[in-house]
């Protein structure tokens, strides 16, 4: 039986890897992101923040009600849900044109 403890299954981060980034100093949830990337998957830590903030007061020596979430960042630019959706229309390569915030004119 394999002893591994994955806490993001994402970023396939492991207890060890959470244990060894607060012996390191990262005694942060925040910190412990930025050390081992949980959070940054397709969930964006709805599934492994609980756990990995757990771990991280457990490796700490803390209480885990007195650790601090992570900072949720959205993308820094949306994507259009044709793109995701695979349509051929507006989003797949086209963009609207372009105006000139002043006038609202086309830019040529």
């Amino acid at each position: 039986m394999s002893r591994k403890v994955i806490l993001c299954r994402c970023e396939d981060v492991t207890l060890a890897d959470v244990q060894h980034a607060v012996a390191l100093g990262y005694a942060e949830v925040e910190e412990v992101k930025r050390y081992t990337g949980f959070g940054t998957g397709p969930c964006q830590g709805k599934e492994c923040l609980v756990a990995v903030a757990t771990a991280v007061a457990a490796a700490a020596g803390r209480e885990p009600a007195a650790m601090q979430p992570f900072t949720s960042r959205p993308p820094i630019v949306p994507t259009e849900l044709g793109v995701l959706a695979g349509s051929s229309g507006r989003g797949m390569g086209t963009r609207a044109p372009r105006t000139r915030p002043a006038t609202g004119k086309r830019r040529t």
